[in-house]
Formats: structure tokens, sequence, C-alpha cells
């Protein structure tokens, strides 16, 4: 699985924007591996619609944040893409929280990933004929057919 994320923040009051796409690779397609939730993953703040926070308002008044949810592709989608707002903060406090989700979502995905993996391919092929018994029974019935099939009758 490949994660990549770009935050921008434009200058002034303005929030910051996440930007991300996962894309799962071509194996782990092919093992149908399920989807993994991260309920808790990325702080959401209060008004998340709006683009800007000015002081003293939502999370620059210390209102309590939510959250937003990350979620791994679908094997049979194969990526998956979003846009979040982030909470208003300085540049200089660093963006750790936001890695640190996509982190733990990877980690929870190649717990998954192993556990698909480790249930192995199977194949098998088996077939049954008549018992030895059935065939004793009927075989007189049966070349006695073929004998007069033969002859005309």
């Amino acid at each position: 699985m490949k994660i990549e994320w770009k935050i921008e923040k434009r200058r002034g009051n303005h929030r910051p924007v996440l930007k991300y796409a996962i894309a799962l690779e071509p194996f782990e397609v092919d093992l149908a591996v399920p989807q993994v939730v991260l309920e808790e993953a990325i702080a959401r703040p209060p008004s998340a619609w709006r683009s800007f926070c000015y002081p003293g308002e939502d999370e620059r008044a210390g209102v309590l944040l939510d959250w937003y949810r990350l979620v791994t592709p679908s094997h049979k989608k194969g990526t998956e893409s979003g846009e979040l707002t982030l909470a208003w903060r300085n540049p200089e406090s660093g963006f750790d929280d936001v890695k640190e989700a996509f982190v733990r979502l990877r980690y929870a995905f190649e717990q998954t990933l192993t556990n698909a993996h480790d249930s192995a391919p199977l194949e098998i092929v088996e077939n049954l004929e008549l018992s030895e018994s059935t065939r004793k029974h009927i075989a007189a019935g049966v070349a006695s057919a073929r004998f007069l099939a033969a002859v005309g009758f």
C-alpha cells in the first residue's frame, strides 16, 4: 500500500488542508485484503466546512475537536483519496499527528495483510466411480445387453 499526502495552508486565518491518496499494490488486490478503518485518526475542527478560523473561535477558543476517520481502499476499487480541513495551527507547530495517523493506518493494514497472506491457496480435485460391489451386481446385465446389441437385438 502506498500512501501519499500533502498539507497546504494559505497565509492568514485559513485552516490547513490535507489532501491524501492511498493505493493498493497489485499483490494486495489479489489477496482481497479487507478495508481497515481507523475511527479516531485525525482531529477534525468544529465547523470544518469553513476554510478559515478567526482568533477566539472554534479550535482557537479551546473548543473540543472531533475526529476524521481514515479508511484503506477496497480491494475492488484499489484506491482511496480525500481532502480534509485540519484544525488551525501555527505552521511551526508541525503536523506530526497527521503522519502518526497514517503510520497507525499502515500498521493496522499490515496486520490484516499478513493474515490474508497466511491463508494458503488450495486446490482439491477428487472423483468417485462405481463401487466394486455395484459393478459385480450389474456386470452380467450390462454384458448381456451389449452382446444382444452386437447381434442386432
